[in-house]
C-alpha cells in the first residue's frame, strides 16, 4: 500500500491515545471500543505475513469466551495452527505504533521478515456473532488487498478452511459444507459399529454460551444420523455471549449455565462464545453437579486409541500433553494406568499443539477443555494403508475405526464440535454412560488464586512453569509446603498478559488443598470483602513480595491464560 493511500485509511481508524496492547497466546483482546484501529492493523499484517510465506492467512474476530462487550482479533498460519512467536512481535509492535510511525513499522517489518511485497496475498477473515464483530470485520478487511470472506464462522472451522485452502485441498474441501460433510460422514461410520444403548444414550444437551456454535449446530445437524439427538440451549436469540453460560463458566463456577434444563443422569456439555472449548458435566441423582473437564475428554480418547493400536498391533509412539494446570490425579493415571507418557508444557495453546507434533500420535487438551489429537503424516499414511490392505479382518476394522477418527477430529486446532463427535462417537463405540466415564478416575481438590502485583516479572519459572527461578528463596519455600501434605503439588507463575500472579495447589482433601494454599500466600493482605464465602482467612504469597501493595482474590475467570479452575465451593 502507498504511503497516501495508507494514511487515507489509516486516518479512518485512529489509534487512541496512550494506548498499548500485548499480542498474547489468544491475539488481542479489549473492550470492543479500543479495537477498532488493532483489527485495520491485523488486516495489513495478515497480508503481509499471507505474501511471506506464500500461502493463505486467516483473521479470526472473536473474544472466545470472554464477555460480548469485549473482542479480539487473532491470525492464523497456513497449517490452521497459531500464528508464528515472531511474527507475533510484529503484530505487537503493528498495533502500537503512532500514526506516524505507521509507514516505518511497515517498512520494519518487511525486512525483518523478508517480505516480498510484490507477490499476491490471500486472506480469509470469520467472525463470531458479538454485535461489535461485523463492524470489526470490516475494519480489518480495510486493511486486506486480497479477500475472501467466509462470515460468520467459529473459530475452529476458520482454522480448517485455511489448511484446506493451503494444503490444495488434500486435508478437505475449504468450505462450511466441506467441514460439515468430511465431520458427519466419519460421524456416521463410527457411530454405525456402536451397539445399541438405549434413548438416553444418544441424547445430548448443548449449552452453545449464546456464540456462533449454536448457529453452526443447527446448520450441520440435518448432515447428523436420525439416531442422534441434540438439544440447543442459549442459542444467542435472548440472552448475552457467555453470560452466565458456556464452557469457561461452567468449569470457573463448577454448576451448570442458566437457561439449560438439567435433569438426574442427563449427559450434558458446554461450547464457548467461539466453539473452540467444551466441557461435559452431569448432574447425580442426589443434585450434586459433576464436571467432566479436559483432563479427562483428553484421558477418554487416550484410552480408545490405545486399545484400537493394540488391536491393530501397532507401536506407534503415542503421548499425552498437558500443562502445569493438569489435574494430578488425571496425570498419574495417565502414566501409571494407562501406561501412556504425559509431557508438561508452558501454558497456551500453541506450546501444547507444537509439543504434540513431535509424536505418531499426540494428545493435548488443557483442562478448560481446548484442545485436540494431532496424527503425524506417517502414522496417519500406515493406518489408512492397513484399513485398506490388512489381511486380518479384526485388524482392518480396527484401522478402519482409527482411519474415520482422524477424519473427525480436527487437527489444526480445538474445535468444540469435533471434540463433542469423537467423544459421543467413543461413548457409543465402548457402551459408556457418562457416569462410568467420569469414574475413571477421581480429581484431586484444587485452587486457584490469582494475586494482583505491582510486576509480575519479578517471577520468572522453569520446568514448564512449575518451579519459580526468582526470586530468590521462593521455590524452596513452595517445596517445604508441599511435603507437608498428602498427593500435594503447589506452583506460581505470573500472568502472560496483566500484572497479576496465579497460585495453584492441590492436595487429597479439600483442607489440605486450602491448607497448602493458605501457607503458601504469606505477607499478601486480603480484604474481608474478597474473601471467597466459607473460605479460611487467607493473607499474602510470600514475603518476597511483601513490600509490594496487592490484594487477592478468587478467579472469577481464567481466561485464556489459564487452564485450570477447579474452584472448591
Amino acid at each position: 500500500m502507498d504511503s497516501e493511500a495508507l494514511k487515507k485509511y489509516s486516518a479512518l481508524h485512529p489509534k487512541p491515545a496512550g494506548l498499548t496492547l500485548q499480542y498474547g497466546t489468544a491475539g488481542f483482546r479489549a473492550k470492543a471500543e479500543k479495537l477498532d484501529h488493532v483489527m485495520f492493523r491485523m488486516g495489513m499484517l495478515a497480508v503481509l505475513r499471507s505474501k511471506a510465506v506464500a500461502s493463505t492467512i486467516g483473521i479470526m474476530v472473536t473474544a472466545s469466551h470472554n464477555p460480548e462487550e469485549d473482542n479480539g482479533v487473532k491470525l492464523v498460519d497456513p497449517l490452521g495452527e497459531m500464528l508464528h512467536p515472531s511474527w507475533e512481535e510484529y503484530a505487537t509492535q503493528l498495533a502500537n505504533a503512532e500514526e506516524h510511525e505507521l509507514q516505518q513499522t511497515i517498512t520494519e517489518i518487511c525486512q525483518k521478515a523478508a517480505v516480498n511485497q510484490h507477490k499476491d496475498a490471500s486472506v480469509f477473515i470469520g467472525r463470531d456473532t458479538r454485535p461489535s464483530s461485523e463492524k470489526l470485520s470490516q475494519s480489518a478487511i480495510d486493511g486486506i488487498f486480497v479477500l475472501d470472506d467466509y462470515g460468520l464462522v467459529t473459530t475452529p472451522q476458520l482454522h480448517y478452511m485455511v489448511c484446506c485452502q493451503n494444503t490444495q485441498g488434500q486435508y478437505g474441501k475449504a468450505t462450511l459444507e466441506g467441514y460439515y460433510e468430511k465431520l458427519s460422514k466419519a460421524f456416521t461410520e463410527l457411530i454405525k459399529q456402536s451397539s445399541s444403548s438405549g434413548e438416553s444414550q444418544k441424547h445430548l444437551k448443548i449449552d452453545c454460551a449464546n456464540g456462533i456454535g449454536a448457529l453452526k449446530l443447527s446448520e450441520m445437524e440435518p448432515y447428523f444420523p436420525k439416531e442422534v439427538l441434540i438439544q440447543l440451549y442459549n442459542d444467542g436469540t435472548k440472552e448475552k455471549l457467555n453470560h452466565l453460560c458456556g464452557a469457561d463458566f461452567v468449569k470457573v463456577h463448577q454448576k451448570p449455565p442458566r437457561g439449560l434444563d438439567m435433569k438426574p443422569n442427563e449427559r450434558c456439555c458446554s461450547f464457548d462464545g467461539d466453539a473452540d472449548r467444551i466441557v461435559y458435566y452431569y448432574q447425580d441423582a442426589t443434585g450434586l453437579f459433576h464436571l467432566i473437564d479436559g483432563d479427562k475428554i483428553a484421558t477418554l480418547i487416550s484410552i480408545f486409541l490405545k486399545e484400537l493400536l493394540a488391536k491393530v498391533g501397532q507401536t506407534l509412539k503415542m503421548a499425552v500433553v498437558q500443562t502445569a494446570y493438569a489435574n494430578g490425579s488425571s496425570t498419574r493415571y495417565l502414566e501409571e494406568t494407562l501406561k501412556v507418557p504425559v509431557h508438561c508444557v508452558k501454558t497456551g495453546v500453541k506450546h501444547l499443539h507444537h509439543k504434540a507434533q513431535e509424536f505418531d500420535i499426540g494428545v493435548y487438551f488443557e483442562a478448560n477443555g481446548h484442545g485436540t489429537v494431532l496424527f503425524s503424516k506417517a502414522a496417519e499414511t500406515k493406518i489408512r494403508r492397513l484399513a485398506k490392505e490388512e489381511k486380518d479382518n479384526e485388524k482392518r476394522e480396527a484401522a478402519k475405526v482409527l482411519e474415520n477418527m482422524i477424519d473427525l477430529i480436527n487437527q489444526t486446532v480445538g474445535d468444540a464440535v469435533s471434540d463433542m463427535l469423537v467423544i459421543e462417537a467413543i461413548l457409543a463405540l465402548k457402551g459408556l454412560t457418562v457416569q462410568q466415564w467420569d469414574a475413571v478416575y477421581t480429581d484431586l481438590p484444587n485452587r486457584l488464586l490469582k494475586i494482583q502485583v505491582a510486576d509480575r516479572r519479578v517471577i520468572d519459572t522453569t520446568d514448564a512453569e512449575r518451579r519459580a527461578v526468582t526470586p530468590p528463596g521462593l521455590q524452596e519455600k513452595i517445596d517445604a509446603l508441599v511435603k507437608k501434605y498428602k498427593l500435594s503439588r503447589a506452583f506460581v507463575r505470573p500472568s502472560g498478559t496483566e500484572d497479576v500472579v496465579r497460585i495453584y495447589a492441590e492436595a487429597d482433601t479439600q483442607n489440605r488443598t486450602a491448607g497448602a494454599l493458605r501457607k503458601q500466600c504469606a505477607h499478601m493482605n486480603m480484604t474481608d470483602q474478597e474473601k471467597p464465602a466459607g473460605s479460611p482467612s487467607q493473607a499474602g504469597l510470600l514475603q518476597h513480595l511483601s513490600d509490594r501493595s496487592c490484594r487477592s482474590n478468587l478467579s472469577e475467570s481464567c481466561g485464556d491464560d489459564i487452564q485450570s479452575s477447579d474452584l472448591m465451593h
